[in-house]
């Protein structure tokens, strides 16, 4: 089965000059997206200009996967965590219910750009922890190379939940395939750039869930930039709360 997210139809709020795409947002109960994939509960893009600030949010029990593509982001939250994102580098961060966080684009001159992928927590709480590394072009460029797992494998940052996060940069042309354990799923997202899911053709901010199925195959019809979540559980969730 295949759930397709365009881009149009994620939810756009324009907060100063800070612009937030949500693809969904389980979060938030009265955002007009509200809904998951699975423990998959929000995938947010966020462009902010230079110096701005994001307001502290409370925490729930969960982890945020956060990739800055462009630019940095600083960091700071209750519990007294503080540090810089740069660009290329992904970083992972277990909550807790009541921890607060903020963030900021660290520079002064140069916009950033980034993406946060928050995963509600299936054993818990959680102590709140984070660890982030650059993964090179070179190490995601023409294959899926995994970012985040339960067990840290190939050198990966380590989730507490049931999930892998991949990401691929793809030339034209080129073609990756994901297989599929029995009883799995798959979101699939587009940061940039087109590419073919069977008869779909997907564009940048385009999102597509993927449950019962064998396997993610996807070719590049451009150069294209490219992430994948593999989950637990093939059948989307109501949303709770």
């Amino acid at each position: 089965m295949i759930s397709l997210r365009k881009a149009s139809e994620r939810q756009y709020s324009r907060r100063g000059k800070r612009e937030v795409w949500l693809t969904f947002d389980a979060r938030d109960p009265a955002a007009e997206v509200a809904d998951r994939f699975g423990t998959l509960e929000a995938i947010e893009e966020d462009r902010l200009p230079p110096g701005a600030i994001v307001p502290r949010n409370a925490h729930r029990d969960g982890e945020i996967i956060t990739y800055v593509r462009e630019g940095a982001l600083a960091f700071t939250d209750t519990t007294g965590r503080s540090g810089v994102i740069h660009a290329g580098e992904f970083q992972t961060r277990s909550n807790r219910r009541g921890v607060r966080h903020r963030e900021s684009n660290a520079s002064r001159t140069e916009w950033a750009h980034v993406f946060q992928i928050c995963l509600r927590a299936t054993e818990g709480p959680l102590e709140p922890a984070a660890e982030q590394k650059r993964f090179s072009a070179a190490e995601r460029r023409g294959a899926l190379c995994v970012i985040a797992s339960p067990d840290a494998r190939r050198a990966s940052l380590r989730i507490h939940q049931d999930a892998l996060m991949y990401s691929a940069l793809l030339d034209r042309g080129q073609h990756v395939v994901h297989e599929l354990v029995v009883g799995r799923s798959a979101w699939l997202h587009v940061v940039h750039g087109e590419a073919t899911l069977g008869d779909l053709v997907l564009g940048t901010g385009d999102g597509v869930g993927v449950s019962a199925e064998r396997a993610v195959s996807l070719t590049a019809r451009e150069d294209t930039e490219l992430f994948l979540l593999d989950l637990n559980g093939d059948t989307p969730a109501a949303p709770e709360d």
